[in-house]
């Protein structure tokens, strides 16, 4: 699959830039290369597609894996000197809200905090269980400004899920019961993210609510009790609310309001 429908279907919109190979380590390292070589329009987003990485991550540098074809293996790079610096960190929520209404997911999806797509309750034992992350890197490149760019993977066609994964992954394949082109989901997703969702994050006139209320309601993690590993420590408490600029707010066992920009969240179950 070169994703030639998905770049025709995305023609004279911000992502219209699609490019695609079938194998590579990371798209994120391969947008990366590209971002900081001069071409064309320096404010100009761009999108890179792989079949199969050999080399892909998520948060805390985890290894992201997954079956030929079977996955979206994309990165999107988005020149933000446009963007006020508190909205650059709405891009991955942006996203995740993109993926999570896209009508090919048929409302499978709920986003958890900070940046993974899961279905929840989806586990034999009524845990939520991941279909997809996002990665969010910032870099400064010379001739081009900071630059952001948005990794995602998304477990779309598996053929099965692994024994060593079926407690914790899913595949939107299984949850839909039918294979799911992933063309049309690519093309939904950009569509959503590039005429919804940017120009609410570059309206510096008005704050994003829109975009904040769309992605509470597909909240996850709100209203739950979780535990947020910390880097050095760890927090117990109910998720109550998502901050103007995409913070968790948690009210631990202590009864005291925190704000979170950074930490793993568990979702516990009610005793």
């Amino acid at each position: 699959m070169t994703f030639h429908h998905a770049k025709a279907a995305l023609l004279g919109t911000m992502f219209a830039d699609v490019r695609w190979v079938a194998s590579t380590g990371s798209t994120n390292k391969d947008m990366l290369d590209l971002m900081a070589t001069p071409h064309g329009d320096p404010s100009a987003a761009v999108v890179m597609l792989a079949e199969y990485q050999s080399a892909g991550r998520g948060r805390l540098d985890r290894k992201w894996s997954a079956p030929a074809g079977a996955s979206i293996l994309m990165t999107i790079g988005i020149p933000v000197d446009s963007l006020l610096p508190e909205r650059r960190t709405l891009l991955t929520s942006a996203l995740a809200i993109s993926v999570a209404s896209a009508p090919s997911v048929a409302g499978q999806l709920s986003i958890k905090w900070p940046n993974d797509l899961v279905a929840v309750g989806s586990g034999a034992d009524g845990t939520d269980r991941k279909v997809g992350g996002i990665l969010a890197e910032l870099h400064s490149l010379p001739g081009r400004g900071d630059v952001v760019l948005l990794g995602i993977g998304l477990n779309v066609n598996w053929p099965e899920i692994p024994e060593e994964l079926e407690p914790i992954a899913e595949s939107l394949n299984r949850l839909l019961g039918a294979e799911v082109d992933r063309e049309q989901l690519v093309a939904e997703v950009l569509l959503a993210l590039g005429t919804r969702w940017m120009p609410v994050l570059s309206d510096r006139t008005s704050a994003p609510t829109e975009l904040l209320v769309a992605y509470r309601e597909r909240s996850a993690t709100l209203g739950r009790r979780v535990r947020v590993e910390l880097p050095t420590a760890e927090l117990f408490g109910t998720a109550t609310e998502i901050t103007a600029t995409g913070e968790l707010v948690v009210v631990d066992d202590q009864n005291v309001e925190r704000v979170l920009s950074v930490g793993d969240v568990v979702h516990l179950r009610p005793t």
